[in-house]
């Protein structure tokens, strides 16, 4: 038989995942996946085919597998296990997995337990998940050519946290390649002690749609959505297990070599967590950064189209489980690519992001009563930050016409020069509150000749248990990011009390006042990169 060229094969997978996608939409399992092949016929074969694999606990995993058309008949091949990001099914990854197998990889992909046809209950990437990829890692072994001494594990979202956790389960993993990941569930869907609603709703419907959530599932959704504050250190506990962070030391042990990519406006998992563990990584490592909200910067490139971050995954792989000297490894390890320039920039590490400092004073003092949305916003999940990657659209409001009643306002000068913000901007003030409780969100813009803000950051901010009257200090990390603010125009900082994004704990009539008490100034720190 003629080997189909490799062109043709990477349409034939879009179409076949087009197909596919529209039965699994049906509700619909694709007809090979209830005929797996022998591992007798499979071991050698190319090309794409259907299996049942065994997990951990006995349940069964809907997988399929991808097999090289190189190399001589017995000849071990680099293997790659790609967990289904949250909600999607095993035929996700296909477009990709062509290629790595066009390339000599063995390419496994299974659906996550607890969705659709997979067996089990959703986990969200706990004990029974981990043992899952170990399970399929297992099963390849078995069933095909791949190589035990070289193995990789990568995905997106949902994927790429599992992947990360089983890294520091599993020592057989070599390489690892998180996309539009976490490292830190709390610090996630929780940062500022806020929960983040609409986050949090979306993931819950997704997996109530697709899937079946586990008891434990959906009762910490349930008290978290529920804003059950006596529940909060069960769920703490909750997401640390299930957070990379919480097993460093075990992946720093196994030294698996992780690339790690993220969007800016990741509405689901921020980029400040991820940068954050990656600085503590000690094995080989990379971190990408580009515009996008979750897993947008991946998507093009699971149609098979032309894709900056599965190019660096490909040679990421090829470089650690194929020890090809492709030059991934001499590069900066840390590539970000700007909201409002086409280029990347690299840096030898995180702290050299922002080096450069603006510090903005927040004199004054101004007060603004709760729950009226001012008008900023953080956007909405998934939509407003994939219309600034692809349409340069972020969200903006007029700040002149902010109401001064329900938003607190501070302008810098206008700049002679662009101000290229990378990084982390920090707020510290002082608030002091009319309740015990409350909310506040801080967002950054960009502010042009007439006023119109452009959003460049935001992050959220909760409180409990102070005491009504009395000022407490507030320092609060807003969300990554990478952005150029043109000569000729200003930065703002505007607080408000309502987001849609977040839930607010703000009671009836509460009033927060922000000032600058002289001992303990308040300012805002706004990460530059050196000229």
């Amino acid at each position: 038989m003629v080997r189909p060229k490799p062109a043709l094969r990477t349409t034939a997978s879009i179409t076949t995942a087009a197909v596919l996608l529209t039965g699994a939409a049906l509700g619909a399992a694709p007809a090979a996946a209830a005929a797996p092949v022998p591992a007798s016929a499979s071991a050698s074969a190319p090309g794409l085919t259907f299996h049942d694999i065994p997990g951990s606990g006995g349940i069964t995993l809907k997988g399929n597998v991808f097999r090289p058309a190189t190399g001589p008949a017995g000849a071990k091949h680099p293997l790659i296990v790609f967990p289904t990001s949250w909600a999607m099914p095993q035929i996700e990854y296909l477009a990709q997995a062509q290629k790595l197998a066009d390339s000599g990889y063995v390419v496994v992909s299974y659906t996550s337990r607890g969705f659709w046809l997979s067996g089990g209950k959703i986990e969200v990437a706990g004990p029974p998940d981990i043992a899952d990829a170990s399970a399929v890692i297992d099963w390849a072994l078995a069933n095909t050519s791949a190589d035990p001494d070289r193995i990789g594990m990568g995905g997106v979202s949902y994927g790429a946290g599992i992947s990360l956790l089983a890294a520091g389960h599993d020592p057989r993993i070599k390489a690892v390649a998180a996309l539009s990941g976490w490292a830190d569930l709390i610090e996630s869907i929780y940062s500022g002690r806020t929960q983040h609603l609409q986050a949090a709703a979306l993931l819950g419907g997704a997996g109530v749609l697709t899937g079946r959530p586990s008891d434990e599932l959906s009762q910490t959704l349930k008290d978290f959505l529920g804003s059950k504050l006596d529940k909060e250190p069960e769920m703490i506990v909750w997401g640390a297990k299930r957070s990379p962070a919480t097993h460093l030391d075990a992946i720093n042990a196994n030294g698996a070599a992780i690339l790690m990519g993220n969007a800016w406006g990741d509405t689901i998992f921020p980029p400040n967590q991820y940068a954050s563990f990656y600085e503590k990584l000690t094995g080989p490592k990379r971190l990408e950064f580009r515009p996008g909200d979750h897993a947008t910067a991946e998507l093009t490139g699971l149609f098979g189209l032309p894709n900056d971050t599965w190019t660096n995954t490909r040679r990421w792989f090829d470089r650690y489980l194929k020890d090809e000297r492709n030059g991934i490894d001499s590069e900066p390890p840390v590539q970000l690519k700007s909201r409002t320039d086409k280029g990347y920039e690299g840096y030898a590490d995180w702290k050299s992001v922002g080096a450069a400092e603006n510090r903005i004073a927040l004199d004054g003092t101004k007060k603004v009563w709760a729950n009226v949305d001012s008008g900023a916003n953080g956007g909405i999940t998934l939509l407003s930050n994939a219309l600034d990657q692809f349409l340069k659209l972020p969200p903006t409001v007029s700040v002149p016409l902010l109401p001064r009643t329900f938003a607190s306002v501070w302008q810098s000068e206008r700049y002679g020069s662009e101000q290229r913000v990378r990084g982390t901007a920090e707020l510290h003030t002082t608030v002091t509150s009319t309740r015990s409780s409350g909310t506040f969100v801080a967002y950054l813009y960009d502010v042009g000749p007439l006023g119109i803000g452009k959003l460049v950051s935001n992050a959220p901010y909760t409180f409990h248990g102070q005491t009504p009257g009395r000022p407490f200090a507030v320092d609060l990390e807003l969300f990554s990011t990478a952005y150029d603010v043109p000569a000729g125009h200003r930065l703002a900082l505007v607080i408000d009390t309502v987001d849609p994004l977040y839930i607010e704990h703000n009671p009836t009539g509460a009033q927060l006042t922000f000032s600058s008490p002289a001992s303990d100034p308040s300012h805002l720190s706004v990460p530059l990169r050196e000229k």
